[in-house]
């Protein structure tokens, strides 16, 4: 094993000897130094040390974006551990599989859900950090010794990501040292980010976008970031003058067009805008770069992949397309076990150092898609032109992407389904200007007086926001073909302007 932490080594490496300077501008005008977060990293490394933390122990935590969080993020590679982020929005219900399945040793959670939380956590201990930074954490935090970076190699785990499926349970995607570091470094080198840039940081950051993309990809190049706590169009283009990038999803554009404060003027020192995590329309592109005078740049990735393709730098950004494959990174077309030529559609694979190590205690679903030879099946259908440029045109199977968040069906439905008066469900994704897909559900009730309001009250202690449907829409019959197999392909083209 190598005596250094892999991925504390490059993630600190161009901050050494600039200690003083700034790494995060907060919301009132807080500043934290590079050498702030990274001594408050290694006290929240011996904080989860003197809890026990183990290395290859998993750490779960479902908390509001703070420079602490990434503190704990930080400190928990740092201490040796796996960090577990989950989306703040999952419930109760959905976060008892989650913490059941990775068996955390210990959970940082709000103080609001302190009490549920420590209820489904087993012997895993449990404390706090809310939106201001504060909470049993910071306190432990506060009080504990730093400790230098546990030694980890470059194949050890540092993350475990759940992803949703199209069906069956979400999949704990196992992603190394090697993983994370790699493919930050080659976006940063790809996308020429350096000590000079100030990135306008407003993503999540217990998804993969914010985390992995934005925050590893400024800390590799010494990069400053305007760190806000969610999307705020205010903040956002309040910061825009003295920034030179920004990281979002297709509705951080969608929005910020909807400002008439968004001009070339005020976008003159930006010098990169970056998209992904759901498609972005052309018509946003070609919005985008006749209010600003910049063409967004277009990616794709996905959890177990980190990112994959690119529009370039320099040369040609093709709306609609997401670019080629980012340098060290294979793509190939395959239908039936065939690559198909230049121009056909098939379900693309993925192969390089930025695909993860396996799905978590799922051996048998890792096999499923990620051969032994490397190569990953992401379900994604695509094709490549001529010159190499990747689109992605759908999806093999029925995941709903919603404000880069994933979907699947089959949760929701058996939700519905269980509902009386209920008969059956389909839940679709239809194009949606802000969040590129929206989740909406045909319902066929057995009776009358079911309602839209009952379905909508049964999910909401149930799902988390993003998977409740948009729209509830009652039919005499789903479509089926002479299979008996009900056919989303008809609703989704039935139901494609819905919210045109």
């Amino acid at each position: 094993m190598s005596a250094t932490n892999h991925l504390i080594s490059r993630l600190q490496a161009a901050s050494l000897g600039r200690k003083t300077d700034v790494f995060a501008t907060l919301p009132y005008g807080r500043k934290v130094s590079f050498g702030e977060l990274f001594d408050g990293a290694a006290k929240a490394a011996g904080a989860l040390i003197s809890l026990g933390l183990a290395p290859g122990d998993r750490v779960a935590v479902q908390v509001e974006k703070t420079i602490e969080a990434i503190q704990l993020y930080l400190g928990t590679v740092m201490a040796g551990g796996v960090f577990l982020p989950l989306n703040t929005a999952y419930t109760v219900s959905e976060l008892e599989y989650f913490l059941g399945d990775a068996t955390p040793s210990v959970v940082v959670c709000d103080l609001s859900k302190l009490e549920s939380i420590s209820e489904i956590s087993g012997t895993a201990k449990v404390l706090t950090l809310d939106a201001d930074g504060l909470g049993s954490l910071t306190d432990l935090v506060r009080s504990s010794d730093p400790i230098e970076p546990i030694a980890r190699s470059a194949d050890d785990l540092a993350a475990i990501l759940y992803t949703s499926g199209t069906t069956g349970r979400s999949k704990g995607a196992m992603l190394s040292h090697n993983n994370l570091s790699s493919n930050s470094e080659m976006l940063r080198d790809y996308w020429q980010f350096t000590s000079e840039d100030v990135l306008i940081h407003a993503l999540p950051i217990f998804h993969t976008h914010g985390l992995f993309v934005a925050t590893n990809v400024a800390l590799l190049a010494g990069s400053s970031v305007v760190f806000l706590p969610k999307f705020d169009a205010d903040a956002i283009l309040e910061a825009m003058p003295k920034a030179t990038a920004l990281m979002g999803v297709p509705t951080f554009y969608t929005r910020l067009l909807d400002d008439p404060r968004l001009t070339k003027e005020r976008a003159k020192n930006m010098r990169l805008f970056i998209s992904g995590s759901a498609p972005l329309l052309v018509d946003t592109h070609e919005k985008w770069l006749g209010r600003t005078g910049h063409r967004i740049l277009e990616r794709y990735g996905m959890t177990e992949t980190n990112m994959s393709t690119s529009n370039p730098y320099d040369g040609e950004r093709r709306a609609g397309t997401v670019g080629f494959p980012l340098p060290g990174v294979e793509t190939k077309v395959m239908l039936d076990g065939q690559e198909l030529p230049e121009g056909e559609t098939g379900v693309l694979w993925v192969r390089g150092a930025n695909v993860f190590q396996g799905y978590w205690q799922m051996p048998e679903k890792t096999a499923e898609e990620l051969m032994e030879d490397g190569w990953f099946i992401t379900g994604d259908l695509a094709r490549i032109d001529q010159d190499g440029y990747v689109t992605i045109v759908g999806r093999e199977k029925d995941l709903v992407i919603t404000g880069g968040f994933n979907v699947y069906p089959k949760e929701v439905e058996s939700l519905i389904d269980d509902l009386n008066g209920i008969l059956e469900s389909a839940v679709i994704g239809v194009p949606h200007r802000d969040f590129g897909e929206a989740v909406v559900a045909v319902v066929v009730a057995t009776r009358d007086g079911t309602t839209i309001d009952a379905i909508s009250g049964a999910l909401e202690t149930k799902l988390a926001k993003f998977k409740r449907p948009k729209q509830i829409i009652f039919v005499d019959a789903l479509p089926r073909n002479t299979m008996g197999k009900v056919q989303k392909k008809a609703l989704r083209e039935t139901y494609a302007g819905l919210f045109a």
